[in-house]
């Protein structure tokens, strides 16, 4: 644990296009951590596009130390026949060495709080079942973490 990071607040807000560079890191070292670094497709542009294009397809929030980057929350809005519009979490990074600071508690609590705010009745995501220190991670954060529910999908490259 780098101590000055605990000496130092973290300032959680709203990403905007200038930040698109470093939520694209964020997503490639994601991929790394979850051994599928070439997975990723995306590209700056693409995001900079489907974020802040005419229609966005995601909304971010950054969590800064210092003015620096060091953890990101990817989002959007989905609708579930049962709960109605919810905010589904695509991701949370934080960098590798700015774990266990708080910054993925502060990022976690600035959505529930924007769920509330909003009236949502849900937030949703997904955690890799290896992924044992996310899963405590939302655990510790009181989230229901199902075992029934498999995913399913299609991809196409």
């Amino acid at each position: 644990m780098n101590k000055t990071y605990m000496e130092k607040s973290i300032k959680i807000r709203k990403g905007n296009e200038h930040d698109v560079v470093a939520l694209y890191q964020m997503i490639k070292e994601l991929a790394e951590f979850e051994k599928e670094p070439d997975a990723v497709i995306i590209t700056p542009e693409i995001l900079k596009t489907d974020g802040f294009g005419e229609r966005p397809l995601f909304e971010f929030l950054v969590a800064e130390v210092d003015q620096e980057i060091m953890g990101i929350a990817l989002y959007y809005y989905a609708y579930s026949t049962w709960k109605g519009k919810f905010l589904y979490l695509e991701d949370l990074v934080v960098k590798n060495e700015a774990r266990q600071l708080g910054i993925g508690s502060a990022l976690l609590l600035a959505l529930k709080e924007k769920t509330e705010r909003e009236g949502l009745k849900r937030m949703g995501w997904q955690v890799l079942d290896w992924n044992e220190s996310a899963i405590k991670f939302y655990e510790k954060h009181e989230a229901e973490i199902s075992k029934e529910w498999f995913n399913g999908r299609f991809n196409w490259e």
